[in-house]
């Protein structure tokens, strides 16, 4: 939180200082520490939260993201909406001790340093109206597994258009990639914009497999690591719902397209 002296005291970014606490404010202020802490929630300012945005400035904005809120809102009939994407560099981290388990009263606790074992790049399409997972494991994550994969997905929906939403990494642009594409035109990409891959949902699913099983766990290699993912995404696959997106095309321009309150650059 950025203090506003008015009895012109030191100036916070002479004190530096970017995050006031309650306590540290009040007595820079020469107030109390209650009334600082009453005012906050008067005003409903938390200054311990803080959260990270960026603008798009693809110039197809508002054509891309309509053309992909239209698939997940209207899907076209009698095909599939899959969103795939590469989680690359997913390390096989084994912790130097085994994990002491929670007990009541005492969290989980592992230790500090750990053991790298290597990486993999784990590859996932998420069919929308299920919810379901397809995934591959790859060392590396270049057009030729992205191409290897997009076939891995058109078999598992044989003789169904499929409408694919991925992001703008270089490898789904790939002269190879789509020259396949051309000979397989029931397979359409749809690009979101730049610096919008919240607009694909599978980064949903990436989010739950971090949290759920890949960053808490200790893997002695990365074998050991790709076999937990595939045990997950089995299990995921059992349990699965349909993914359902709530906000329209409009109301999402009116954000992204939100013009600067202030002079802060935002």
């Amino acid at each position: 939180m950025t203090a506003t002296l008015a009895d012109g005291g030191t100036p916070p970014e002479q004190l530096g200082v970017t995050h006031w606490s309650a306590r540290l404010l009040a007595a820079e202020l020469g107030t109390s520490f209650a009334t600082v802490a009453r005012i906050w929630r008067d005003w409903n300012i938390q200054p311990w939260r803080t959260e990270m945005f960026k603008f798009s400035t693809d110039p197809e904005l508002e054509a891309k993201v309509r053309d992909i809120v239209a698939l997940y809102l209207h899907p076209p009939e009698n095909a599939v909406v899959l969103c795939i994407d590469e989680k690359s560099q997913v390390q096989a981290l084994d912790r130097t001790q085994p994990t002491l388990p929670i007990r009541p009263g005492d969290p989980e606790r592992q230790t500090h340093d750990y053991i790298r074992h290597g990486t993999t790049t784990l590859f996932a399409a998420l069919e929308v109206a299920t919810g379901t997972v397809t995934d591959a494991c790859f060392h590396r994550h270049r057009h030729q597994e992205f191409l290897r994969f997009l076939k891995q997905v058109a078999k598992t929906c044989p003789r169904r258009k499929l409408h694919v939403v991925c992001d703008n990494y270089s490898t789904h642009k790939h002269p190879t990639v789509r020259a396949w594409l051309a000979r397989n035109p029931r397979i359409t990409l749809h690009f979101t914009p730049t610096s919008g891959s919240w607009l694909n949902l599978i980064e949903v699913f990436f989010g739950i497999i971090t949290r759920q099983a890949i960053r808490r766990g200790s893997y002695g290699s990365v074998r050991d690591l790709v076999d937990a993912i595939r045990r997950f995404i089995d299990g995921w696959n059992e349990r699965c719902e349909p993914f359902t997106w709530t906000k329209d095309a409009d109301t999402i321009l009116a954000k992204a397209n939100r013009q600067r309150t202030s002079n802060t650059r935002h």
